[in-house]
């Protein structure tokens, strides 16, 4: 008997309360990227492998199967559950190098892009390369044997494996780079060996099964275990540590991993070429499959593909006006020697001169431009899922075939489109080279024709595959959607050997159940997800989780893709009558203040990342404006008529503050937030801000208007700080420096960019209209550049009114008009960097980089991870739990260097940076001034 009760009593006092069985959390938690919808029982956050193995202590206690997720970012449900869900923190995201580069160590919770980012300096980076390796872990990349896009067969998971460490449900570490870990293992399992062992003896005394092995994992398969394993080596721990390899969490908990490192070649060429119909584009891949040596990867992509892709941002400029029923190849080539990769071009153009193109085809040596078609092919999935249908759901497949079948497949595939009333709507792509096609169908399955049609697609689907030899899952994992189908693609026998190396490694059951192997024949079309529509852009959303990497509030509280699906959610239970689901939805709208408005930093980073530009920070902020109180408007307006005297009251609280602020006061200051939710007092708080705004007229010939942002005449730098001088006295020693009058708006006590009044959008109208008369002044007419002190003004200001006026960040303007008319004398030493979040969403990170590059000589370092501090203004000290936990990994980082000075280019998040590392954070500005004097 499962006992979840007992379980969670017990795992409450284990974890410090990270076991949860509020329907929020459990719901959306339980959210990933697949088209299935399960909630688990109970979740859990999990910080280390003691951990993990204290959970499978309770599993096997209580009776009660676990689920191991990482970004949840996996296709065919492998990840979702209705049992216990094992989630993880961020202290999974260790990585080591080699020291020659062959290999690299990477923890479970590893971003795939961020091993890239680590390895490219060294011409470097890891096989697989999944489309989804911006947003997918180690975990879950080794766990599917993800492949990709450049790797094929030859560098994907399995083929790149060189040591893993793994915990099996009995709670035993195997790690199988140390040689102790391997002696002990080999006693205490000597059974489990055995049985290993006698699998492999079944298998090479079958002379047609080990033909059929062979045969099949010659092209990208990942349909049941990686019983090729049980071939390839003969050693027991190398064929228990490959096992691991594809097995999708179901038979232990993979820590980490060491793969080898593969050569990323210096010079890499693409060409677009597009085809009349989908058969001619298959017969030119067979073409191109000669030419291993010289293409990388050739990726194709059908008329629905392109027209789904057509409407991304900037997309429409790099297709043609394409014809229905044209299909497009992308193609790539690569060599650390770029004589070598035009003589690979010319190659592959001379090879396919006979096969006329529908439109002129496109080669780029040009990474910046051939960027952008990659661009296309990796958002395929979330942005042709965007255009379906409202109500229907998202399925994608991915199958393969030997080269020689492809053309025959397609056919076949496109035939059973046909038959199954998907032919108008069904999109092909997927990589050329290996065979293996992914396709998207997106049927209403509340509609039971639907829902017999996608039913008896996979069905028939499955059975052409299996009649063609080929692959029924190829890359993305067998889950749940092809689990009944394991048998019919690999024969009795094979399958036989499959659900013995379950039994092996999970006896009971309790490890990732009916995923791989499940005696659920129908289970791949039980709970399929089916979104309940709650307008605008979020009905867009699939729940990729390409967002999550940026989001302040992941795993602290809900990540974007959460925040909608909860939204979505709320909608579906508000749709229902019964007393269940009205008190679900109760403990929903409850739990949303929180978990969906209050933790949102509205930050919008996740646009930057969603593959179809949704800003989830739209959510929040919907609310806010909704459930903004009269009297909260009424004080949002007098504000704006007041506005000197409401900074003035703002300075006068950061005197009080500073006097009361030492460490006893402090952590009282914590729990009477938890409370009463009053601000909290933090070590970095800012002085109040003393100095006199005057016009600095120098006489000289060019002047600038100066916008100095409320938060910045406010604040004065924290005593702890390196410059204890106000930003303003900064920047007018710049500007006098370099030969630039200082202006303040006449009004400069009583203005503001109109950011805080965000919710309230009649008193921003006419803040915003103040402003314009304001600064039609002091610039007489936009004669003068204004320049603003604080990233998220900037920002602000101008969104709002760059029609109107030359606005520039601060940062922008130190760079193109300030810095070039100083002598500077770097200095040696080693800097942090961040531009904060707003100010990226301008572009201006490549300014801020050239700035500091500009006044130092030593390393500039940038947590590249922390895409938003969560400080988010007023939110540091209302909801500091966000700022403390967005920069959990920053604080790591900023430990473990030599750093002990940082710049940034917002007051604001330099208090939650300098609070996180322990060391002084000030605008780039403090540095530019005291490394520079006039030029003469």
């Amino acid at each position: 008997m499962q006992d979840y009760k007992g379980f969670y009593k017990a795992a409450f006092k284990l974890f410090d309360g990270r076991v949860y069985k509020d329907y929020l959390r459990r719901f959306c938690y339980g959210v990933e990227a697949s088209c299935y919808s399960y909630v688990p029982k109970l979740v859990l956050m999990l910080k280390s492998e003691s951990e993990i193995i204290k959970a499978f202590e309770l599993s096997r206690k209580f009776n009660t199967p676990l689920c191991f997720r990482g970004a949840g970012t996996s296709l065919s449900g492998q990840s979702s559950c209705d049992t216990v869900l094992v989630c993880l923190d961020f202290c999974w995201d260790h990585m080591k190098v080699n020291s020659d580069a062959s290999s690299i160590t990477l923890g479970c919770g590893v971003i795939g892009e961020n091993a890239n980012k680590a390895l490219k300096p060294l011409g470097k980076k890891i096989g697989p390369d999944p489309a989804t390796i911006a947003a997918a872990q180690i975990g879950g990349i080794v766990n599917n044997n993800s492949s990709g896009m450049c790797c094929g067969v030859k560098q994907n998971s399995y083929n790149t494996l060189k040591s893993i460490r793994v915990i099996l449900g009995d709670g035993t570490i195997l790690d199988s780079s140390d040689a102790l870990s391997i002696a002990s293992f080999k006693i205490s399992h000597k059974e489990l060996i055995d049985k290993v062992l006698n699998l492999r003896s079944e298998i090479i005394n079958d002379k047609e099964l080990c033909k059929l092995i062979k045969r099949k994992y010659k092209i990208k398969n990942t349909t049941g275990y990686s019983i090729n394993a049980l071939l390839d080596y003969s050693d027991p721990i190398d064929i228990i540590t490959h096992l691991f390899i594809g097995s999708e969490g179901t038979l232990g908990f993979v820590s980490s991993v060491e793969l080898e490192c593969v050569d990323d070649e210096k010079y890499k060429a693409c060409a677009l070429l597009f085809y009349d119909d989908i058969l001619k584009a298959a017969k030119v891949v067979e073409i191109l499959a000669k030419f291993e040596d010289e293409i990388s990867s050739a990726e194709i992509m059908d008329y629905g593909s392109l027209k789904a892709a057509s409407k991304f941002k900037g997309v429409d400029q790099i297709l043609p006006d394409i014809n229905e029923g044209e299909i497009c190849i992308l193609i790539q080539s690569q060599n650390n020697n770029e004589e070598i990769l035009k003589e690979q071009v010319d190659k592959i153009k001379n090879a396919i001169k006979d096969y006329p193109t529908s439109h002129k085809a496109k080669f780029s040596f040009d990474e910046s431009e051939f960027a952008n078609w990659w661009k296309i092919r990796k958002g395929i999935f979330p942005i042709a899922a965007s255009a379906k249908r409202p109500g229907s759901s998202v399925i994608t497949e991915d199958i393969c075939f030997e080269i020689k079948d492809l053309g025959e497949g397609i056919k076949k595939l496109q035939e059973l489109f046909d038959k199954h009333g998907f032919k108008d709507s069904a999109i092909i792509f997927g990589h050329a080279l290996a065979g293996n096609l992914h396709f998207i169908i997106t049927p209403n399955l509340s509609q039971n024709v639907e829902f017999q049609n996608f039913s008896n697609l996979v069905k028939d689907m499955s059975i052409m595959v299996s009649n063609f030899g080929g692959s029924i899952k190829a890359e993305h994992g067998t889950g749940r959607m092809v689990a009944p189908f394991v048998e019919l693609e690999w024969g009795a026998k094979a399958y036989a050997i499959n659900k013995k190396i379950k039994e092996i490694f999970d006896p009971h059951t309790l490890i990732n159940p009916d995923v791989i192997i499940s005696d659920d024949k129908d289970i791949f079309k039980k709970n399929i997800k089916q979104s309940a529509l709650i307008g605008n852009e979020f009905d867009e959303c699939v729940e990729c989780g390409f967002c999550e990497k940026n989001c302040p509030s992941n795993k602290l509280t809900l990540s974007p893709r959460q925040r909608i699906a909860l939204k979505r959610e709320m909608q579906r239970l508000g749709s229902l009558n019964d007393k269940a689901s009205k008190k679900l939805l109760k403990e929903l709208k409850d739990g949303a203040k929180y978990f969906l408005n209050e933790s949102c930093a509205a930050c919008s980073m996740c646009e930057e990342l969603c593959p179809v530009g949704i800003n989830t920070a739209n959510l929040a902020l919907n609310e806010r404006k909704a459930n903004a109180s009269d009297f909260s408007k009424k004080t949002a307006e007098l504000a704006k008529a007041n506005f000197s005297l409401a900074l003035n009251g703002a300075k006068f609280a950061l005197s009080a503050a500073n006097l009361l602020n030492s460490n006893s006061i402090r952590k009282l200051s914590f729990k009477a937030n938890l409370a009463i939710k009053t601000p909290v007092l933090k070590e970095y708080l800012p002085r109040k801000n003393s100095y006199k705004l005057r016009d600095k007229n120098y006489g000289f010939d060019e002047s600038v208007v100066y916008f100095s942002s409320c938060l910045n005449r406010a604040f004065a730098p924290n005593k702890n700080l390196n410059d204890k001088r106000p930003i303003q006295e900064v920047f007018e020693s710049l500007c006098k420096k370099a030969k630039i009058n200082v202006i303040y708006p006449e009004q400069i006590d009583d203005i503001c960019c109109g950011k805080i009044f965000t919710n309230y959008p009649d008193t921003k109208e006419l803040n915003r209209a103040k402003n314009i008369d304001i600064l039609k002044e002091a610039t007489e007419d936009g004669k003068y550049p204004v320049v603003i002190d604080h990233g998220a003004c900037s920002y602000e200001l101008i969104k709002s009114l760059k029609d109107r006026f030359e606005i520039y960040d601060l940062s922008e303007y130190l760079l193109k008009f300030i810095s070039t008319r100083l002598s500077i004398v770097p200095i040696n030493d080693a800097i942090g960097l961040y531009t904060m979040c707003a100010s990226k969403k301008l572009g201006l990170e490549d300014t801020m980089m050239s700035l500091a590059k500009l006044c130092t000589k030593g390393q500039v370092i940038v947590h590249s991870d922390t895409a938003c501090c969560g400080f988010a203004g007023y939110k540091g000290f209302f909801t500091p739990q966000l700022n403390i936990h967005a920069t959990t990994k920053f604080k790591r980082f900023y430990k473990n260097s030599a750093i002990n000075i940082g710049f940034s280019n917002s007051s604001t998040c330099e208090i939650g940076l300098s609070e996180a590392s322990s060391f002084s954070w000030q605008h780039i500005a403090y540095l530019l001034d005291n490394v520079s004097i006039s030029q003469k």
